[in-house]
């Protein structure tokens, strides 16, 4: 299979004001590719694209979206399009995640909202964009999962589901896409140094002991993955690389990770803590502390 060539290609990067989303958007335009960059916060948008410019490239389009709301991908969609000309390469890597036992985030504000951003964003965008890269039979869908979606963590269960839900919608997007020109990448990023992790570290309880072991990746190294993976039509790829045969044996993920949180089981302190942390997402709209 032929080489996919960057250079001259448009891209829309969701969630690119932080962690993974900005350093993907950082590697594509180092590459030569023009990038739309989205994400809640308009003034780190603006500074991101002023770092780009800087360094020499094309400065990005910026768009300022809420991927929380209903109908804001698709409109999302419509202005990338617009600034651009056409999207030749879709990443979704905007995400979110909220602390909760089931019974308590449940089927919730936050929780509805956590999947809004996750899981039906990503699909919003892919409606709008895709039809137009299988005419021009041209043009790659990024998605970023997460190895929580193989082997979740209590009171993360929600966005362990996101995850393995889009993870499924990659796989069958590739299949409906079988010979049409359009490639899709599912990248799993396992502990990354993001503020996602960071905030697990923070409020899930016993993740910061958990944490304690093991290899972290950066997001600079996973952004230059990603790129290396597009050019060569990569299917999957899974980083840090010590974990990459969690997706293959996720039964064995799944019981290894059981064993470490076996302690964690019925403590009403740590329950306690986790039902105020999603009472107060769902009554102030706090849904993450790591939202792009």
């Amino acid at each position: 299979m032929m080489k996919m060539k960057l250079q001259g290609k448009r891209a829309l990067v969701t969630g690119a004001s932080v962690g993974i989303g900005k350093a993907i958007a950082r590697a594509l335009a180092e590459r030569g590719v023009l990038v739309a960059i989205a994400a809640r916060r308009t003034a780190a948008l603006e500074e991101l694209a002023d770092e780009i410019a800087r360094a020499g490239h094309r400065r990005p389009v910026v768009l300022a979206t809420d991927l929380a709301k209903r109908g804001a991908a698709a409109d999302l969609a419509a202005r990338a399009v617009a600034a651009l000309g056409q999207v030749d390469i879709l990443v979704n890597s905007a995400g979110a995640s909220i602390v909760g036992s089931q019974w308590v985030a449940a089927d919730g504000a936050a929780a509805r909202e956590l999947f809004e951003i996750n899981y039906w964003s990503p699909l919003a965008l892919i409606q709008a964009l895709v039809p137009a890269m299988r005419q021009r039979k041209d043009g790659a869908v990024v998605n970023v999962t997460s190895l929580a979606g193989v082997a979740p963590w209590v009171f993360t269960g929600h966005y362990s589901s996101t995850k393995a839900a889009l993870s499924l919608a990659s796989e069958t997007l590739r299949l409906e896409l079988n010979g049409s020109g359009v490639h899709v990448l599912e990248v799993t990023p396992g502990p990354t140094e993001t503020a996602l992790l960071a905030g697990a570290r923070r409020d899930v309880p016993g993740a910061g002991a958990a944490m304690a072991w093991g290899p972290r990746g950066n997001t600079e190294t996973l952004a230059r993955l990603v790129v290396r993976a597009l050019e060569r039509r990569r299917k999957a790829f899974v980083y840090p690389r010590p974990f990459c045969l969690a997706p293959l044996l996720p039964g064995v993920a799944r019981w290894f990770m059981a064993q470490i949180q076996r302690k964690l089981d019925g403590d009403e302190a740590r329950l306690e803590a986790a039902r105020e942390d999603v009472g107060a997402a769902a009554g102030g709209r706090r849904l993450t502390k790591n939202r792009p």
